[in-house]
């Protein structure tokens, strides 16, 4: 009993995330960009429970983008069997043939690129209206903060965003979330990660930046939800109006 009204939270939060952005409506055609990791298991499963659940009809196809030398390999029966269950369509594609895979600062940089670029064109071929990405709140404060030292800017993963003057939008449907929720909903709901994990995630800025958000939950418990709850809460008028570009 516990076990099912946890899993109705974890997915009252992603529909509150739907609602507040009005991410998905009648007669979308959503796009769920499936890796085989546990964020984009979780997100497909709700998408897709959510369908079923609600008297509207929308339309899901699953995409998977395989990126060549990389040196990840996804068990596709596996995310066949997983789409099956919940009466949605796979899709894959291959990418990224071309790319240095061992050069470390581009890594990620090239991985992001080419499966967008994949993504993006089945957008257009299948006339899909939303694209679904399993990035979670660690994610949008991860890249804030990614941006703040490394660009010098205020900027992050918006949970809706209109693309190329409203062709289509790119939603985050679990941009409410924390990692360990998400992880915590592939427990309750017993399912785990198809495929392996990137053999350099763990050597990225990213993570780098992720360690530091660790820290700081060590110094505050709250400091994760804090640094999300930032972003709707600047006090422009104690901020800089005009810097030195010389600084």
């Amino acid at each position: 009993m516990k076990t099912e009204y946890r899993i109705k939270t974890l997915r009252k939060l992603i529909g509150k995330a739907i609602n507040r952005h009005g991410m998905i409506a009648e007669g979308d055609r959503v796009l769920v960009a499936l890796s085989g990791g546990i964020d984009s298991l979780v997100l497909l499963d709700a998408v897709a429970g959510r369908r079923r659940a609600l008297p509207i009809s929308y339309h899901i196809v699953a995409a998977h983008v395989h990126m060549e030398g990389l040196g990840i390999k996804t068990d596709i029966g596996s995310l066949e069997g997983f789409c099956r269950e919940r009466n949605v369509e796979l899709v894959v594609r291959t990418a990224g043939g071309e790319v240095d895979f061992s050069i470390r600062d581009s890594r990620c940089f090239f991985c992001s690129w080419y499966r967008r670029k994949a993504l993006f064109a089945l957008m257009k071929e299948g006339g899909f209206s939303r694209l679904a990405f399993g990035h979670h709140l660690d994610d949008v404060i991860e890249t804030l903060l990614l941006n703040m030292v490394f660009q010098a800017r205020l900027s992050t993963m918006p949970l809706k965003l209109p693309m190329f003057g409203g062709e289509f939008d790119i939603i985050r449907p679990l941009g409410l979330l924390t990692k360990r929720e998400v992880s915590e909903y592939t427990t309750v709901a017993g399912f785990s990660s198809i495929g392996r994990e990137c053999p350099w995630s763990d050597q990225s800025k990213r993570s780098d930046v992720r360690k530091i958000i660790d820290e700081l939950e060590r110094l505050n418990p709250d400091a994760r939800i804090n640094l999300f709850r930032s972003m709707e809460n600047i006090k422009m008028q104690y901020l800089p109006s005009e810097l030195d570009d010389t600084i």
